[in-house]
């Protein structure tokens, strides 16, 4: 039976994952998913896509309460706070080495820094005028529905795709790494347009997810740093995003057709 293996949120943009049992979803993605973000003196989130900027957020701890919706975030080798708390955003900015402020309001125009990965492929087609290793600024376009998500209100990985990615590399990868909510039993990534049932929700796919460096970043829970996930990437692993052009991907955003709970083990159906 095709299944749900794994169901993760990230309370606080770019801090690590919540492993849970259950997620809850409404039609914008799932709650307590990126709710709260560091937002930097310049107006822009603080994001792991520029790893000298934001990378250090990985190895923060966020974790969102079902009952309350309250977030606490847990710096290394410190207590946990509450998201909202002054003290937070100083200890927050003494870990990070800048000056930031937790917020859970979602600002207009929301842009955050990025570097383009070393690699020549694992740019997307649709980026003309930028090189491997550049520094630049972009949108964040999942904003638009209230929560700091950079497109898609859910974003799944499968474990046909996974396997795939470690036989080419040799060794296993934690899913983690490319950040998901979900983990699917399925031999591949579903396409475009296509639907899905998973427990009492229905899901319709609506783009494969061009990756940026993350993967490739140390994080909490996860084994160190793997360059070698990048250029497999770029190698192996490029594909049309709709009629955006080609680009390095893994995994898939999914809207939203009919809300609901997912809870791992739930049955996963195809349409």
């Amino acid at each position: 039976m095709t299944s749900v293996l794994g169901c993760w949120r990230y309370p606080v943009k770019s801090a690590a994952a919540q492993a849970v049992l259950t997620l809850q979803l409404t039609s914008d993605g799932v709650v307590g998913d990126r709710v709260w973000a560091a937002i930097a003196d310049d107006a822009t989130v603080v994001s792991a896509k520029h790893p000298r900027k934001g990378g250090r957020l990985l190895e923060v701890l966020a974790s969102y309460d079902d009952t309350t919706g309250a977030v606490t975030v847990t710096i290394p080798g410190q207590g946990a706070r509450s998201a909202g708390d002054k003290q937070l955003d100083l200890a927050l900015s003494e870990w990070l080495g800048r000056s930031v402020a937790l917020t859970d309001v979602v600002p207009e125009g929301l842009r955050l820094h990025r570097l383009w990965p070393g690699e020549a492929g694992m740019l997307p087609e649709w980026v003309n005028d930028a090189q491997a290793g550049d520094e630049v600024l972009t949108e964040v376009a999942g904003a638009a529905r209230g929560r700091f998500v950079d497109y898609g209100p859910l974003h799944v990985v499968t474990t046909g795709r996974l396997a795939r990615l470690e036989s080419e590399l040799g060794h296993p990868v934690n899913p983690v790494r490319f950040r998901p909510n979900l983990l699917l039993d399925l031999p591949d990534d579903p396409v475009a347009g296509q639907r899905l049932r998973v427990g009492d929700v229905e899901l319709t796919i609506d783009q494969l997810a061009s990756r940026c460096v993350i993967p490739s970043l140390p994080q909490a829970g996860v084994a160190g740093a793997d360059s070698h996930i990048l250029k497999e990437l770029a190698r192996h692993h490029r594909e049309p995003v709709g009629d955006r052009g080609m680009a390095a991907v893994f995994g898939c955003y999914a809207n939203v057709l009919r809300p609901g709970a997912i809870t791992r083990g739930d049955e996963v159906s195809l349409a």
